[in-house]
């Protein structure tokens, strides 16, 4: 990679880290890559709202390929001492989306002065972190006949800038679960005229381990209980509402649907045995990722022709990722580039995106773009 890009965009990482914005609220981040890309290329550019993509033209009769990051930032306060530190209160860049967009236009710029005979599509999506981004995106996979697409995550606990690739399932299938269960309030002290949803809850929670067993399942399933709220602090009063809100994620998308289904038909078996109304609401929905055999056999090659070091992993991530909306469309992969054995885990306080990844994802963009 040319020094000038790369001092360009890592600059670029420092803006956008300063500037970080959740899920569907990324105007700054999304319209300053935009003033990047016209600056300092003369890409095609697409603005689709809250995401956008640009566009460079090759040979009309090679294949369309798409490369994909993603640009939003999580709801953690900055609580390192960096330079670039995060300026929004209770906003910050912890999983590195800062890092892959500035990496993607990192190649772009690359793309754009050295040409190349594919036609390269650089999709900048919003929303990764609810699973409301790609789902959107895929529009563009479809209206630009788009023939493969990769995408790069950075990824502690590997060695530090070593590629790591995934054949089959590489993340784990997860929905977020809400539970609303509507009864009728009494006195604290005639709790039997009123119907409160407590009993319910946890007649619910009780039987999770059963449906998540290893036994029952031919994959790892999880049901996690994130939030039971019933009632407030007013002793007098016996509840007549109440939320349970879980997270079930599988192995195997089929095993997250069957564990859903399970969960509903107990509620409301439970529910009517109390007299309780009971409705249900999906929130942050990641499909399985799967990986296109092909797609990660060229991430291997390419890691192997330009010398880096590149190891193959045994287990899916349990952590789930919206690329598996495109995958599930058309052939392509995602791969890791290690931030260190030891390095401090995304979505934790200590954690910030490597600069030296940046050039690492390019070459390997390159390499992809060209194989």
């Amino acid at each position: 990679m040319k020094d000038k890009n790369l001092k360009l965009v890592i600059n670029l990482r420092h803006e956008l880290h300063q500037h970080p914005e959740i899920s569907n609220e990324e105007y700054w981040t999304k319209n300053h890559l935009i003033d990047f890309l016209k600056r300092y290329t003369s890409l095609e550019i697409v603005d689709k709202g809250k995401w956008f993509y640009a566009f460079y033209e090759g040979d009309k009769s090679r294949d369309n390929i798409a490369f994909r990051a993603d640009f939003d930032a999580v709801e953690m306060e900055e609580s390192i001492e960096i330079p670039w530190k995060s300026k929004n209160s209770c906003v910050s860049h912890k999983c590195g989306h800062d890092g892959h967009a500035a990496s993607l236009a990192g190649f772009a710029l690359e793309v754009d002065q050295e040409g190349s005979d594919k036609n390269i599509y650089f999709l900048f999506q919003h929303a990764e972190e609810t699973g409301d981004g790609a789902k959107k995106c895929v529009e563009m996979l479809r209206e630009n006949k788009i023939d493969e697409i990769y995408a790069y995550h950075n990824m502690s606990g590997m060695p530090f800038n070593t590629i790591n690739i995934i054949y089959g399932t590489a993340h784990f299938a997860s929905r977020g679960m809400i539970i609303k269960m509507k009864g009728k309030t009494s006195h604290a002290s005639e709790p039997e005229k009123g119907i409160n949803p407590a009993f319910t809850a946890a007649k619910i929670i009780n039987q999770i381990p059963k449906l998540t067993s290893k036994k029952n399942n031919k994959g790892l399933v999880l049901c996690t209980v994130v939030q039971v709220d019933i009632g407030k602090e007013a002793f007098g009063i016996s509840p007549g509402e109440g939320r349970l809100l879980l997270t079930i994620r599988s192995q195997y998308e089929e095993e997250l649907i069957k564990l859903q289904n399970n969960i509903k038909s107990i509620a409301c078996n439970e529910a009517e045995k109390s007299g309780l109304k009971v409705d249900f609401y999906d929130r942050d929905v990641f499909p399985e990722t799967v990986n296109h055999r092909e797609n990660v056999d060229k991430a291997k090659k390419v890691g192997e022709i330009k010398n880096f070091k590149v190891n193959k992993l045994k287990k899916p991530f349990r952590a789930s990722e919206d690329f598996g909306y495109y995958t599930k469309l058309i052939k392509g992969a995602i791969f890791y580039i290690g931030n260190g054995e030891n390095y401090p885990d995304i979505h934790t306080s200590e954690y910030d995106f490597r600069d030296e990844i940046i050039e690492r994802a390019v070459e390997m963009f390159k390499g992809l773009a060209d194989i």
